[in-house]
Order: C-alpha cells, then sequence, then structure tokens
C-alpha cells in the first residue's frame, strides 16, 4: 500500500518534459477537478471551487468599497438582442448555444444561453434609468456563462465558466473611462497582491478587443512554459450598447442624450493561471491567500509518546484557528510522515508544520515552507506571529520567482525574423514596435502564432519602427503565444 501511495504522490510529468501533460497530472492528482460527462465542462471539487471562494470573497469585498452592488440577471438571452449590437453579435456568434425549444414545442425566438450580459443588462437598462439622478448605476453579476470551445483546458478553457461581470452606467465619457481604469487596477493589484502573480497593464489592439467595445483593457501574465493568459479585462463601451438599447437619461440641461458604459471581468481561469505560474515539478504551489489549507500540521512520533503529540496539536490547531489561519491536520498513524510531507507539497499546502516528542520537550515546532523549502524552529507560544511571518514570506517569494521568470523570458525585437527566431528557440513574451496595420499585426500571427497581448501602459522600451513593414511605429506592443 505504501509503494502505491508514493507511487500515486510522485507520478507527475515533468514540467519540462510536458507541460501540458504536467498541468493535467497536477490538477487531478491535487484533486482540483474532475471531468464531466458533458464535453468541455468540468466539475469543481472542493479544494478547486475553495480557491474561487477566496478570489469571490476578496473581490466582492474590494467591488463593494467602491459602491458597486450585486445583481443577478437571466441565463437565456432572446436572440433578438444579440441582432440590436452587429458588431457583438458577429464576435459571438461562432460560440453560442442556442435553445430552440422547451417542454416539446419550438420557440418563437431562439434563446441564447448567456455568454456574457451586456445585452439582457442593457435592456434593462433602459427601463431603469430615467434621468442623471439615476447615475451612475453600478452593478456586478456572478455568474456561470458559456462560450461553445472546440478546444478546452480545465480552468483555462472550459464551454462552461464561472465569473463576475460587472455592468456601469454613466452620464459621461470621462466617469465611464474612469470607471474602467478604476476596474482594472483592482484586477492588477488583486491579482499581483493576492494571486502573486505579475502582469502587465495595457490596452488592447483594435483587433483583440471586445466585440462591441470602444477600448478594452487587460492584465496579461505569463505562464511557466511562457505562454500568456489574459487575466481579467475592463472595457469601455462608449455609447454604442446604449445606442443599440434606447438607454437615454433626461441631463441636468433637460435634454436626452445616451448614457456611457462599461463592462469589466475575471473568471475562473485566474485558478489555472496560478496553478501554470506558481506549480513545480512537486506539484502545486498555492499563493497563502487563497489556498484552501494554509498550514497542515502533522504530528511526529512512536506510539508511546502519540497521544501526547497529538493532544499538544490539538491545542496549537485551535489556536492557528481562533485567529483566521485555515489549518488542518493530518494525525493517522497508519500513514508515515514521509508520504504525508510529499502529499500535502504535491497539493500546494503553503506552510507544513512539524511537532514531535524531543519538540514538546523543547516547547518548540518545527514550520517548513512550501516555496524554499526552508526549516525554521520556532517557539510554540510565537507560533501565531511566526505563521503570519512565514505565509507573508511565501506570498512575497512566490511573487518574486514568477517576477524574476517573466523578466527572463522577456525579450526585445525589432523585425519579424527576429520574432521568429525568438519564438522557435525561447520560450516567452516578445516587446516590438507596430504600425497601427491590422495587416501588419495578422502577419505576425500567421507566421509566428503569436498574437498581441496588449499595447503596455509603461513598456521598458518605446519601440520607433513597425517589426513587419518597418514604418514609424505608432505603438510598442506585447506579443505572446496564448492560452
Amino acid at each position: 500500500m505504501a509503494n502505491e501511495e508514493k507511487q500515486f504522490v510522485t507520478e507527475i510529468t515533468p514540467q519540462g518534459e510536458d507541460f501540458s501533460r504536467w498541468y493535467i497530472d497536477v490538477i487531478k492528482k491535487a484533486d482540483l477537478m474532475d471531468y464531466s460527462p458533458v464535453r468541455g465542462c468540468i466539475v469543481f471539487k472542493p479544494d478547486g471551487y475553495e480557491i474561487w471562494e477566496h478570489i469571490q470573497s476578496e473581490l466582492d469585498r474590494r467591488f463593494k468599497e467602491t459602491g458597486h452592488r450585486n445583481a443577478y440577471f437571466p441565463l437565456f438571452i432572446p436572440e433578438s438582442f444579440f441582432q440590436k449590437e452587429k458588431e457583438h453579435v458577429e464576435g459571438f456568434n461562432p460560440e453560442l448555444p442556442w435553445v430552440t425549444e422547451a417542454a416539446g414545442e419550438k420557440l418563437e425566438e431562439r434563446l441564447a444561453i448567456r455568454p456574457t450580459s451586456e445585452t439582457m443588462i442593457g435592456h434593462m437598462y433602459e427601463k431603469w434609468i430615467q434621468s442623471y439622478r439615476d447615475l451612475p448605476v453600478l452593478i456586478n453579476q456572478w455568474a456561470n456563462v458559456v462560450r461553445w470551445e472546440k478546444r478546452t483546458l480545465p480552468f483555462l478553457r472550459t464551454s462552461e465558466f464561472l465569473w463576475q461581470e460587472g455592468h456601469t452606467a454613466h452620464e459621461n465619457e470621462q466617469e465611464a473611462r474612469e470607471e474602467t481604469m478604476r476596474m482594472l487596477e483592482i484586477y492588477r493589484d488583486f491579482v499581483e497582491g493576492y494571486l502573486a502573480i505579475p502582469v502587465i497593464t495595457g490596452q488592447k489592439t483594435p483587433s483583440e478587443k471586445f466585440a462591441g467595445a470602444v477600448d478594452t483593457f487587460s492584465i496579461e501574465a505569463m505562464m511557466k512554459d511562457g505562454r500568456a493568459v489574459q487575466a481579467g479585462t475592463s472595457h469601455y463601451l462608449g455609447t454604442n450598447f446604449a445606442s443599440a438599447f434606447n438607454i437615454q437619461y433626461l441631463n441636468r440641461e433637460n435634454e436626452h442624450e445616451f448614457v456611457h458604459t462599461t463592462s469589466w471581468g475575471v473568471s475562473t481561469r485566474l485558478i489555472g493561471s496560478l496553478i501554470m505560474v506558481h506549480g513545480d515539478d512537486r506539484g502545486l504551489a498555492l499563493p497563502p491567500k487563497v489556498a484552501p489549507k494554509q498550514v497542515m500540521i502533522i504530528p511526529i512520533g512512536p506510539p508511546k509518546t502519540r497521544d501526547m503529540v497529538i493532544a499538544r496539536s490539538d491545542e496549537l490547531f485551535a489556536e492557528l484557528k481562533k485567529a483566521g489561519i485555515r489549518v488542518g491536520m493530518d494525525d493517522r498513524a497508519d500513514v508515515r510522515p514521509g508520504w504525508k510531507f510529499n502529499e500535502y507539497e504535491m497539493r500546494g499546502v503553503p506552510v507544513r508544520l512539524e511537532i514531535g516528542p524531543r519538540d514538546m520537550e523543547n516547547g518548540v515546532c518545527v514550520l517548513v515552507s512550501r516555496i524554499s523549502g526552508e526549516k525554521k524552529v520556532v517557539q510554540q507560544d510565537r507560533l501565531l506571529e511566526e505563521v503570519q511571518a512565514m505565509l507573508e514570506q511565501v506570498h512575497q517569494e512566490m511573487y518574486n520567482r514568477a517576477k524574476a521568470f517573466r523578466d527572463e523570458h522577456f525579450y526585445s525585437v525589432d523585425t519579424l525574423d527576429e520574432m521568429k527566431a525568438s519564438m522557435e528557440e525561447k520560450r516567452g513574451f516578445t516587446l516590438a514596435g507596430w504600425c497601427g496595420s491590422e495587416a501588419c499585426e495578422h502577419q505576425v500571427k500567421e507566421e509566428t502564432g503569436a498574437t498581441s497581448r496588449n499595447i503596455p501602459f509603461e513598456p521598458e522600451v518605446q519601440k520607433t519602427k513597425c517589426l513587419v513593414c518597418g514604418e514609424t511605429a505608432k505603438h510598442t506592443v506585447v506579443f505572446a503565444r496564448a492560452y
């Protein structure tokens, strides 16, 4: 039995051998999800869903601090709503599943299963907004959405996924743009400060922006295979949806005008991102602020001292739990400590606490960091402070390592040939100049497989020439292959 257990813990494909296989091995062995009988859909198991709950809880707090309230809108959206915003329907049509009959009868109008809610919310806002006194409207929705993906990958790209979508309406462009950037900054601060993932903040090129938006802004993260994940987006929609759905208000001069709207969202692909950014050949490495268990207590020692050690472990457990630390304890007598160490490392628990009979005599215990492997002997009467300090240290080390990896795999190129060589020989992001032509951007994608991720607000270098045509660069752009 012990040999079988040992194999289960260590049987993870190394990242360097096959990154995609490593990812699937890890999320299955760490018990985060399982495949459902419906293609492209997954079941979130409790540990996987709890990570989402911590993400959701913290973001929800930040949204409410900035004046947003939660509401819920229907899953089914009439086909006619999509016809009102031409660019929007063209952008989503390939991914839309339709309901055509119900209760044995054909529907008079097809219903789309929600891919995003701009159209439904636009319809409702037209009813709710009459005067400038009704503005701004600041609403967020936590929901599931469906986009019928041809190629799927658990957490990162699934046919159904969980997300939040904010939808706001404002009197003028300035207020709406301020909201767009405020929410982008909330995402940046959350992903870096909570998930320990460094991101590049910038504006999407016109061909990559949200269907129906005037401007789209994003945060982009680098995975350990060098690919990009769009970790969050915020859109200034102008009056596009307001015009389509006739969302007008009586302004301060007693005249009717269209509202300016925004939308913004992050999804459960953040779970896939943090796995791919922080995980290693031992398995998961979870940021302490979202880890289901932040500390795992492992009592150690022979049977004759077992009751005494477990009694003290129970007291330490209660102390940490009372202070709000998410703590677990594995006191199984029939499983060796070494197997437990490997198991909880594989599950990504940030800190392990070991305590044995000798530690009891000396009034100490041992804390072990999942990230650095550092073993620290600490006084039991200072345990809470030491655990909190190590959790902070783990978060900072995770962020620093991820940023160092990104910096080492970020290349500056001047020509398309340089980019092709870089893409073939190395993994990572490339920074290049772009003239603004969609043809040049398309050629990059055709010849390298890389897409423009965004036009960073603060590029390390300002490029002067387009990498494709050699004309004057209007923008400095981050390109990468992406999930």
